[in-house]
């Protein structure tokens, strides 16, 4: 077949993927470079364009046109669920046969694989996650490698460390990528890298160096789009804003928000004010994104009011606006995440509103840098002792790390060789391994110019456009002419005093129930702690509350700075005790509570004891001193710290290593047990925050166990 023939071919596939019924449709030349390098020369190459160039038509035309030549199934590695979702169907608008496995479809395994093996499966789509499963890496992946007859690795920049979005798992494609036969062409996409993000995609891919590889770069500049920035003064005018101008919005779009709590608090708002939104976050259930998915892309919804976990993974080409309530900490995530709209429409609304809050939020967000060196190699030397393979709850105990911190560590040092995913666990290899000091503090710098990058784009007097391609270090950076700073600003901070007022109201709503524990963390015993199952009911909390989350946008704003590492200690704000007074009277008052009149609710609390701080004496004090004046109860007394004590206990860490720094830290002085047995039933226990739960554990377990008939803990924040 000649290039020409070739060509021909490809376009006609190109016409049945787009529904072109009149057969005009034609490849981009951009696009036809890269099939012939796949098809014609079996050549590996990395592409680099922006979002709505095409890149899915390149690898389906592609995969057309190999399986008409024989060659084996496309396997596509693809980052998530609804990605996935959306590229079946669009390959089976051009007859091809796509199955995906990932996390959702297990039961499904199985017949996917039998497809494959019987050669009905055109192209295979796999989460990166399965790379390393063990039974999928060693009983599937070699047979995959062996028949594959195109590899696409999608949303490539994930495979840099340097780059906004680092998933360990996609560095295990090198091991994918050693095992392919030669003539295996290779295909890497993405929509955000800067040059350096693409020379180490294309290291990591083997396809940089001498090799003959095409890297195709194009310009990141979006015709379609026309970018704005608003400031407004808080969380209630950007929520009062989005209630009465969202209606004038082109279509249906995106709202972005940096928090879960803030994408349930914005849906719930939105839906008060009229407006048919849905919310989709890493919390929402499969089924549920499915739907939202779906009424987003039949325009029965106005908006998806979405955190990142909507980022790379959706796909609407009409999509009329993208919203961001609130700056991501990347430029380059920014560009990702908006490059989601005008992809089929002439003129598309961006804009961002920043709050105040936004850099509080980077830096609770920030805890995924590379652990420090005397924990990697703690690590190391836990599992080289073990006589088994450890599971990451029997790790955890063993080691100060907090679980998805030290999965993604594990991760990392799998890739690197040093460990090794299998059966029942981590085990170390004994292999040498280098801690390389210098490139995870330059990852660090880079989080941190970024950081700094997005405050210059809300702030910038320039076009904005061209400040996020120079990010992206596209040397076609140019004035676009269309945002607000090119042409007149398309949006006032006009907003109604009625939407205002509910805004407001609506963000001083207080109260979130407080979960107890009610299980030991597993692996106790590794750490000198002989507990495991299930707390004794005796022993153990009721459910309890606090003004807020730390990560919303009402309360959490007002609390963090309180809150925050090294603020200043003081008394509590007169705001926020009655606002806590008013979460206690709702609590009496709601199910279960103790002027509910439920039979099984418990008797009215009969004073209040607090938990000591080194940190907010004075605020941890008055605040117990305010409920119980105000509640006319007594202050019975503090938990107080033993003298075996740590000065400091971390914070930040895993369920096991909290509980071992908790562990004989605390006592119930006798004046307080004394006061517990005179006051006769439930007592409040007051603390200034929760993350763990297990200080609240430990706290209710010595004061049941000193005489309290139930404990009800009550706190300002809980952290998540």
């Amino acid at each position: 077949m000649t290039n020409a023939d070739l060509r021909a071919s490809a376009d006609s596939v190109l016409a049945r993927l787009v529904g072109d019924t009149t057969g005009g449709a034609r490849l981009r030349e951009d696009q036809w470079l890269a099939i012939e390098a796949l098809v014609a020369d079996r050549r590996r190459a990395l592409v680099v364009q922006r979002t709505g160039w095409g890149k899915s038509a390149v690898y389906f035309v592609a995969t057309a046109l190999l399986r008409g030549r024989g060659a084996g199934p496309t396997v596509i590695v693809s980052p998530l669920l609804a990605l996935m979702r959306n590229q079946v169907e669009a390959a089976a608008r051009a007859g091809i046969r796509a199955r995906t496995i990932n996390s959702s479809n297990t039961e499904e395994w199985e017949t996917v694989q039998a497809e494959v093996a019987a050669g009905e499966v055109d192209v295979l789509l796999v989460s990166p996650e399965r790379l390393n499963n063990p039974d999928f890496r060693d009983e599937v992946l070699p047979k995959l490698s062996a028949a594959t007859g195109l590899l696409v690795v999608d949303e490539a920049h994930c495979i840099s460390d340097w780059g906004h979005d680092f998933r360990p798992d996609y560095r295990r494609l090198r091991t994918m990528l050693a095992d392919l036969p030669p003539d295996v062409p290779v295909l890497a996409t993405t929509a955000t890298a800067n040059a350096r993000v693409t020379a180490d995609v294309a290291e990591q891919l083997g396809t940089g160096g001498g090799s003959d590889a095409l890297v195709l770069r194009g310009p990141l500049n979006r015709d379609s789009l026309s970018l704005g920035v608003l400031r407004l003064p808080d969380a209630a005018h950007r929520l009062a804003w989005l209630a009465d101008h969202l209606g004038e919005l082109p279509g249906s779009g995106i709202i972005y928000t940096l928090t879960v709590a803030a994408a349930e608090e914005v849906t719930a708002f939105l839906r008060q004010r009229g407006h048919a939104v849905a919310s989709y976050t890493g919390k929402t259930e499969n089924a549920e994104r499915q739907q939202a998915e779906e009424d987003l892309l039949a325009n029965r919804v106005k908006a998806l009011v979405a955190t990142s976990a909507l980022g790379m993974g959706f796909d609407k080409p009409d999509l009329g606006f993208v919203v961001h309530l609130g700056s991501p900490s990347s430029p380059i995530a920014y560009y990702q995440q908006v490059g989601r709209a005008g992809r089929a429409v002439d003129h598309a609304e961006v804009l961002l509103l920043p709050g105040k809050e936004d850099e509080a939020i980077w830096q609770y967000f920030a805890s995924v840098a590379f652990p420090p060196e005397a924990l990697v190699r703690r690590t190391l030397d836990v599992l080289a002792r073990a006589q088994k393979p450890l599971s990451l709850p029997a790790l955890e105990p063993q080691v100060e790390l907090r679980r998805s911190r030290l999965e993604m560590m594990l991760k990392v040092l799998d890739v690197d060789g040093a460990v090794r995913r299998v059966k029942g666990g981590w085990t170390a290899t004994g292999r040498p391994w280098t801690y390389d000091a210098e490139r995870y503090a330059w990852v660090a710098r880079q989080r941190a110019a970024e950081q700094q990058a997005m405050r210059d784009y809300a702030t910038t007097a320039g076009c904005r456009m061209e400040f996020l391609q120079r990010q992206l270090d596209d040397e076609g950076a140019a004035p676009c002419g269309r945002c607000d700073n090119c042409a007149q600003p398309r949006f006032t901070a006009e907003l109604s005093p009625q939407a205002l007022d509910t805004a407001r109201g609506e963000l001083s709503r207080a109260g979130v129930e407080v979960e107890p524990r009610k299980m030991w963390p597993t692996g106790l015993g590794a750490v000198g702690i002989d507990r495991k199952g299930r707390i004794p009911v005796g022993e153990q909390a009721l459910p309890g509350r606090a003004l807020g989350r730390l990560s919303d946008i009402g309360w959490g704003n007002r609390l963090r700075p309180m809150l925050s590492p090294g603020a200043a200690d003081g008394p509590v704000p007169e705001a926020v005790a009655q606002a806590v007074v008013g979460v206690l009277a709702d609590w009496a008052k709601g199910p279960g509570g103790w002027a509910s009149g439920d039979p099984d609710a418990p008797a009215r609390p009969v004073g209040v004891v607090t938990v000591a701080s080194r940190t907010r004496p004075e605020l941890i004090g008055t605040l117990g001193a305010r409920i119980a004046e105000i509640g006319r109860m007594p202050l019975l007394g503090s938990v107080a710290y033993t003298a075996e004590a740590e000065v400091t206990a971390p914070h930040r860490s895993n369920s096991a290593q909290r509980l071992r720094a908790l562990e004989g830290a605390f006592t119930v002085p006798p004046q307080l047990a004394s006061a517990l047995a005179d006051a006769g039933g439930p007592v409040l226990v007051v603390d200034d925050f929760t993350e763990t739960g297990w200080t609240l554990a430990v706290a209710a377990r010595l004061l049941r166990r000193a005489g309290a008939q139930e404990v009800l803990p009550l706190v300002l924040a809980v952290q998540s």
